[in-house]
C-alpha cells in the first residue's frame, strides 16, 4: 500500500493524498493551493496520475483548499464517485461554481495583460459550467456509516467538528492477509465551539495524518475572545470608523454572527448596522439552517426556542454588486463582514481599499492567514500594499484574534490524540507550515513516545502492517533547537546593534570610535574563526 502527498506537505493549503492498495487508486481531497505564488503555480501542473484511474474522492470538508481542484480532476477524465457528507455536498454545490467564477475572472484578467503584451490568451483553470458538471459525481455518504468501495477498501466518515459537515475519514485497507486502519483528521475543530459539534473521538488506528496548522499556538479562551471583539468594536465605533471583517464564507462568518448576536443582546457592543457583503456567505447561511442535524445541543436549544443566531435586527444581507459598492460610501460606524477570509480574493478587497488607509478604522483578522496573502502582510504589519495595482498606506488598526479560528490549537490537537485507545504505529503530520509542524511532532513525540514524520510534496511512503516506519534523517528536536539558537541569535545580535547604534549617534570622541571599530574587526574575527571550527567538525564527523 502506497500514499502519496500531493497537497498538504509543509504547507497549510492544497491537501489531496493519493492511497493506492489492491489495485485500487482513492484520492483523499482535492485541494486547490492558495497563498504565495509558488503554491498557486502548482495549479497548473498535471496531474501525477491519470484521473481516468481514480475509483473514489474521499472529501473531507468544502473549504477550497480541500476541494478546489475537483473539477479539474473531472474535466480531465474522473467518473468515479465522490463521497462526503450530505451537509459538504450542499456547501460544495455553491463553493465550487463561485471558485469557477473566480477562474474565469482571474482568467479574462490575466488574458487582457497577455492581449497588451501579444501573448495568448489566459484560459481559466475550470469554468463555472465546469464546476457545476464536477456536481454530478457526489454521493452522500453519513457519518458513522460504513461504505464499501472495493473488496480491498472500506471508509468511514466522522465528524471533525471543524465546519458544517466536515469529516475525519477512517479508511479500512485488506491486502493479502493484512488489514491496516488509516486515519485522516481532515481538518479537526476546536472544542466547545458554537453550532458544531465536538470533533468524534477516534478509537484506533495503523497510520495517522494529522492537520496540524496550528501546531505551535494556543487559542484565546471564549470570554477573552469575546472581550476583545467588544473592546475593538465599541473602541472603533467611537473613533467613527468602521470595522472590516475577512471571513471565511464558510463556517466563520455564521460563527462572527453568532458571537456578534450575543453581545448585541448582552449590550456589550454599540447598537451599529452589521453587513454580510458575501454572495456566497449569504447561500452557506441558508445551508447552516437546513442541516440542524450538524448542531451542538447549545444550538438546538436556541432553535427550540424559536431563535435565529444568523439574522436578528442589526445584520443586513448585501447580495448584489450595487448593494455592495454603496457599502464603500460608509464612513463610520459599521460593521462589514466579506470573504474571502485570508483578504486575497472578493469583495474584502474593494472594502480593505476604502478602509485601511484611514486611521479610525480596524481591520480585524479572525482566521488562519496563509504565508503569501494580504491577510498574512496585514498581520506582518506591512505599511503599505498594493490591490487592484494601487499603492495603498495601512493606517487603519489591524487586529489578529486567535480564538476565532476553527482549527483546534496545539493543546487539543494533543488531547485529541490522547483519546485514542490504541495509539497508531506512526503519525504522519500535514497541513501545517514546517515550524507549527516540527514542534507539534516532538510534542507528540515526547507526550506519547510515537514515531512522528512530515512528509515533502509528492512524497510517496509505503505503508505495511507491521513493516518498517519512515524516519526523518535528522531529527525534529534537534531541528528545534536549531531554531531556538538562530533565533535567540538575532535577538541578541539586534539587541546589541540597537544599543551601538544609541552610543556612536550621541558624539562620540575619535579615539571612541577607533575602539569600536577594533572592537567590531576583533568580534568578526572571533566568530570567523569558531565558525569555521564547527564547519569542520562537521566535515570530520560525516567522513
Amino acid at each position: 500500500m502506497k500514499v502519496t502527498c500531493l497537497g498538504g506537505a509543509k504547507t497549510v493549503t492544497g491537501s489531496s493524498f493519493l492511497l493506492q492498495a489492491g489495485g485500487d487508486k482513492v484520492l483523499v481531497d482535492c485541494g486547490m493551493f492558495q497563498g504565495r505564488k509558488e503554491l498557486r503555480q502548482r495549479n497548473q501542473e498535471p496531474f501525477s496520475f491519470d484521473p481516468a484511474e481514480i475509483s473514489h474522492v474521499l472529501l473531507t470538508h468544502a473549504h477550497i483548499d480541500h476541494s478546489g481542484l475537483i473539477p479539474l480532476l473531472t474535466k480531465e477524465g474522473f467518473r468515479g464517485k465522490i463521497l462526503t457528507t450530505p451537509a459538504t455536498l450542499d456547501l460544495a454545490g455553491i463553493m465550487l461554481p463561485d471558485s469557477g467564477h473566480i477562474q474565469e475572472m482571474e482568467a479574462e484578467w490575466n488574458s487582457r495583460k497577455a492581449r497588451r503584451a501579444g501573448l495568448p490568451q489566459v484560459p481559466p483553470l475550470y469554468t463555472v459550467e465546469e464546476a457545476r458538471r464536477s456536481l454530478e459525481y457526489f454521493q452522500e455518504a453519513e457519518y458513522d456509516e460504513m461504505y464499501s468501495l472495493s473488496p480491498h477498501l472500506a471508509v468511514r466518515f466522522s465528524d471533525a467538528g471543524h465546519i458544517l459537515g466536515s469529516a475525519i475519514i477512517e479508511v479500512f485497507v485488506t491486502e493479502g492477509k493484512e488489514n491496516i486502519k488509516l486515519v485522516f483528521s481532515g481538518d479537526l475543530g476546536k472544542s466547545n465551539q458554537p453550532i458544531i459539534r465536538d470533533p468524534a473521538l477516534v478509537e484506533e488506528a495503523d497510520y495517522l495524518f494529522m492537520e496540524s496548522t496550528y501546531g505551535a499556538r494556543l487559542h484565546d479562551d471564549d470570554d477573552t475572545k469575546l472581550e476583545e471583539l467588544a473592546s475593538l468594536i465599541a473602541d472603533t465605533f467611537q473613533r467613527g470608523g468602521n470595522v472590516i471583517i475577512p471571513s471565511f464564507a464558510v463556517g466563520r462568518t455564521q460563527e462572527i454572527l453568532y458571537y456578534l448576536n450575543k453581545l448585541a443582546q448582552d449590550e456589550k457592543i454599540p447598537s451599529m448596522p452589521i453587513y454580510i457583503d458575501s454572495p456566497l456567505a449569504i447561500s452557506a447561511t441558508e445551508i447552516f439552517s437546513r442541516h440542524p442535524q450538524c448542531y451542538d445541543l447549545r444550538m438546538r436549544r436556541r432553535l427550540l426556542k424559536g431563535e435565529d443566531p444568523f439574522n436578528f435586527p442589526q445584520v443586513t444581507f448585501t447580495p448584489t454588486t450595487e448593494e455592495s459598492k454603496a457599502l464603500n460610501e460608509l464612513k463610520g460606524g459599521a460593521i462589514i463582514i466579506s470573504a474571502s477570509g485570508m483578504a486575497d480574493a472578493g469583495r474584502i478587497k474593494h472594502h480593505l481599499k476604502h478602509n485601511l488607509w484611514r486611521p479610525e478604522s480596524t481591520i480585524l483578522l479572525v482566521g488562519y492567514q496563509a504565508e503569501g496573502t494580504l491577510g498574512r502582510r496585514l498581520v506582518n504589519g506591512e505599511k503599505k500594499v498594493r490591490i487592484f495595482g494601487e499603492e495603498i498606506s495601512v493606517q487603519a488598526r489591524v487586529e489578529d484574534l486567535h480564538g476565532f479560528s476553527a482549527h483546534a490549537d496545539q493543546r487539543e490537537l494533543l488531547r485529541w490524540l490522547r483519546k485514542f485507545k490504541k495509539y497508531p504505529r506512526q503519525v504522519f503530520l500535514v497541513h501545517g507550515e514546517e515550524e507549527s509542524m516540527e514542534t507539534l511532532a516532538a510534542l507528540i513525540e515526547d507526550n506519547f513516545g510515537l514515531p512522528t514524520y512530515i512528509p515533502d510534496y509528492r512524497e510517496d511512503l509505503e505503508l505495511t502492517a507491521a513493516g518498517k516506519l519512515v524516519r526523518d534523517a535528522r531529527d525534529i528536536a534537534l531541528r528545534l533547537k536549531s531554531r531556538e539558537i538562530l533565533s535567540g541569535w538575532k535577538e541578541a545580535a539586534a539587541a546589541v546593534t540597537d544599543s551601538l547604534e544609541k552610543i556612536l549617534c550621541e558624539g562620540c570622541q575619535e579615539a571612541e570610535l577607533k575602539e569600536a571599530e577594533k572592537m567590531l574587526l576583533e568580534l568578526s574575527s572571533w566568530l570567523k574563526e569558531k565558525l569555521k571550527d564547527i564547519q569542520e567538525r562537521r566535515e570530520d564527523a560525516h567522513d
